[in-house]
């Protein structure tokens, strides 16, 4: 893993020199340029984590490069001004065209390291942002006390302290993108970029200069290769790239090395690649739709979340996770969610998994009534009709009560069975009982879950 790299561009050999040596001296990678030339064609080879730049410069200004490099864009890096006899008005010139400081000549060795260290930090912080701002709320682990949530947290932390690239899989909105940003923030990466690319998002043309950049002879679009450099690209939806893309990314990961959209020299990288999927990968690689290579240079180390309907048991941690933040940062109102409107929320499926119950508990912040949610507005919520008299036939009131209960027993079991697809172990779980009282039930029902299902022979 790389440290950061900083390039440093003043005229002044002595100058250029002496920070160049603190610098190194702290650990940083740094490059130098005499000019304005020199500084595009260092910038272009590989780009900077931070620029250190002289305003006074025979061939062309600082100010003027600045100028260059933030046309049209936010800059790509924090840039420092250095100046020996910079005025108010080319401090503010500087500022307005995106410079991150400005020092002051001769350079305090002390204050030169504070912003270096600072204007890192804030680049750092400014890519997570940009990751973070689909991510109204998110929480920073996989949430959930269960024996599934607790291993696959183990199982991240180990996967973290190595370099190997990881493979996600799990269904929409189970928390993908939380497991990855987990296991960044346990590597030894966590102090540089986490950069999240969904693919899917993309069209085919744009999929190659969104991760390898753009490169003309005027200006560089850095990528999000390079942009996660030191850290981690997290790419979601890997099975809906572009199998051209797939062969370049491919190539960039076994060689270390890439080729900008236009370019023409090979540019490094040092990233971790962790990339996600909710489909079958091994069936996607069958059908055409994944390289196989490209398969197994990701799948060293698979990683699987589960659904949320495979450990219902963490949902009131989960929902009190919801609440605390929505009202923390949307300032709805608190309300408690009664035993009742929990055990709706337990017993409902979730085909949005995570997702899906992070948006009910939103709506029910908003929509509910009093301080207490009630199982009636989780129902509504689910788009379910609330349990009334009204939903039951006018031929069941004229039945015994014995008869009666047993008819809405048989709907009822025939519901869940449904709903788990068979699973008869789930099912027990959710109506709470034992399962093999739930066969008696059957039994005494004369229920078969074959014949519900449609599955007999």
């Amino acid at each position: 893993m790389s440290a950061p790299h900083i390039l440093v561009v003043d005229d002044e050999p002595d100058i250029r020199d002496l920070v160049k040596e603190i610098l190194d001296d702290e650990g940083f990678e740094v490059a130098t340029a005499e000019h304005a030339q020199a500084a595009r064609d260092a910038r272009r080879a590989r780009k900077p984590d931070l620029i250190l730049l002289d305003i006074w410069m025979p061939d062309t200004d600082g100010i003027t490069l600045l100028r260059e490099w933030s046309s049209g864009e936010e800059l790509a890096t924090p840039v420092v001004m250095m100046s020996g006899h910079g005025t108010v008005e080319t401090a503010v010139e500087a500022t307005r065209l995106g410079a991150y400081d400005f020092l002051e000549k001769p350079l305090s060795m002390a204050k030169l390291l504070l912003t270096v260290r600072h204007g890192l930090e804030h680049a750092k912080l400014r890519a997570e942002n940009v990751g973070l701002r689909r991510e109204t709320i998110s929480h920073g682990q996989p949430l959930g006390r269960s024996t599934l949530m607790t291993t696959l947290r183990e199982q991240a932390r180990r996967i973290a302290q190595h370099d190997t690239a990881v493979l996600i899989n799990g269904e929409s909105g189970s928390g993908k993108a939380v497991l990855a940003r987990y296991i960044h923030e346990n590597s030894r990466r966590r102090n540089f970029p986490f950069v999240r690319v969904p693919v899917s998002g993309l069209t085919n043309a744009r999929s190659a200069a969104e991760l390898f950049g753009v490169e003309d002879a005027d200006k560089v679009h850095f990528g999000s290769m390079e942009q996660s450099s030191g850290g981690t690209l997290f790419l979601e939806d890997i099975i809906d790239m572009d199998l051209e893309v797939q062969a370049r990314l491919l190539s960039a990961l076994t060689q270390g090395a890439f080729l900008r959209v236009g370019g023409l020299d090979p540019v490094p990288i040092d990233v971790r690649i962790i990339a996600a999927t909710s489909h079958d990968a091994a069936r996607s690689v069958r059908s055409g739709r994944l390289r196989e290579d490209l398969y197994y240079h990701l799948n060293v180390v698979p990683l699987d979340v589960p659904a949320l309907r495979e450990h219902r048991e963490d949902i009131p941690e989960l929902v009190e996770h919801f609440v605390d933040q929505f009202v923390q940062l949307q300032n709805l109102p608190y309300r408690r969610f009664g035993v009742a409107a929990q055990n709706r929320l337990r017993h409902y499926a979730w085909p949005g998994n995570v997702r899906e119950l992070q948006n009910v508990v939103q709506r029910l912040l908003i929509l509910a009534s009093g301080e207490e949610v009630q199982a009636h507005e989780v129902d509504l919520a689910l788009g379910a009709p609330a349990a009334s008299p009204q939903a039951m036939t006018d031929t069941d009131f004229d039945l015994p009560l014995k008869e009666a209960r047993e008819r809405f027993e048989r709907r009822y079991l025939e519901q869940k069975i449904r709903e788990e697809q068979g699973n008869i172990s789930r099912v027990a779980e959710r109506v709470g009982v034992e399962r093999t009282h739930l066969y008696r039930k059957f039994k005494s029902l004369r229920l078969d879950p074959k014949r519900v299902l449609g599955t007999e022979d």
